[in-house]
């Protein structure tokens, strides 16, 4: 019998991005390696694999020391070869294992892109799900370290656009932990894409932070003038706009999906119902991005007839992304842009 993937999850949280200094707080990359290591203590068929992330601990230093907690049987060293890691983590899985793969930059997907597309996306549908591929795959993403054109994609869109394939974006240290924790339980091939320039910025994580349910989103802040749907990295800037908003009189609902498959596509709608305009904020470049999804979906909906104004995309340039600082900065959304657009958004409709 042939199952399906879910498409919605359970109703949005309402979730400002906490800061209370009483919580603890420990930064994105501590709270991703916290929840694998939960997860490798939960489970002994969980286990690592990845380019230099046993005793260098991972291009970015997140496994760290996994490697002497677990041993090397776990926490796998591999060959340069993204082909040849998740092929193996993808027949890991199909054995009755929970691999998580960890790929230095998400632009290196490219090279595994059969594996994934092909083979971990597919093998569930196609054997009338007698089989499962409960694999997870890591990935640092995004621009603002200067690693440039090969190395600072955002290709969620690339992952979205696959049936089969979960993908979730974490914009916080907790939802991190909650959601890698969530995608480890899943029995479907989940793509976790980590911002880089996240990894060190704190927040508070409560000890034995449970999971975060997939297929829910977060509104991170109320309002009535206009919906700000933004993903990864762009969360923090958008509530950073909306508080400079806020002292010029206009109120915003932040939303951030948290995970664009299966997407809480019912939070969106009602947040866009309720004021009227959208405000669809990526660091991907427009054309055929993740957010012309949500345009058309807010345009399929009842939302639509409660529109005062065009809904708005606000985008990464489509060029690839520049080495040099100013001109990578200028190449996606920061804070001013979405300032400059929610304004216009609502003083000209």
């Amino acid at each position: 019998m042939t199952t399906t993937l879910p498409t919605a999850g359970p109703a949005a949280a309402t979730q400002p991005l906490p800061a209370d200094p009483a919580e603890r707080s420990i930064t994105y990359a501590e709270a991703v390696r916290e929840a694998l290591a939960e997860a490798m203590q939960a489970d002994s068929r969980v286990f690592l694999l990845g380019e230099d992330i046993g005793v260098y601990g991972g291009a970015f230093g997140v496994t760290g020391d996994l490697v002497h907690r677990f041993g090397e049987d776990r926490v796998r060293d591999t060959p340069i070869s993204e082909l040849g890691i998740v092929g193996a983590a993808v027949g890991a899985a199909l054995a009755g294992m929970r691999p998580i793969v960890e790929i230095q930059f998400s632009d290196f997907t490219a090279q595994a892109m059969d594996q994934i597309a092909n083979q971990a996306a597919k093998i569930h549908f196609m054997l009338g799900g007698a089989a499962s591929v409960p694999l997870v795959l890591r990935a640092p993403s995004g621009s603002g370290t200067g690693a440039a054109a090969q190395h600072s994609q955002s290709l969620e869109t690339w992952f979205a656009h696959i049936p089969g394939l979960k993908v979730v974006m974490p914009a916080t240290a907790a939802d991190a932990k909650g959601l890698l924790l969530a995608a480890v339980d899943d029995p479907n091939p989940v793509i976790v894409l980590e911002h880089k320039l996240l990894y060190k910025q704190s927040g508070p994580v409560p000890a034995g932070a449970g999971r975060v349910p997939l297929g829910q989103a977060a509104v991170r802040r109320q309002g009535q003038d206009l919906a700000i749907v933004a993903t990864g990295v762009m969360v923090s800037r958008a509530m950073e706009a909306a508080q400079q908003l806020a002292e010029d009189g206009i109120t915003s609902t932040v939303i951030d999906p948290r995970t664009l498959v299966p997407l809480d596509e019912a939070t969106i709608i009602s947040a866009v119902a309720a004021t009227g305009r959208a405000l669809l904020v990526q660091e991907a470049p427009q054309n055929c991005g993740y957010m012309a999804e949500i345009a058309a979906r807010i345009a399929d909906s009842e939302a639509f007839g409660c529109l005062r104004a065009p809904v708005r995309r606000l985008s990464g340039l489509d060029v690839p992304v520049p080495y040099a600082p100013q001109l990578e900065r200028a190449a996606v959304p920061q804070v001013p842009d979405i300032v400059a657009e929610a304004t216009r958004l609502v003083r000209s409709w």
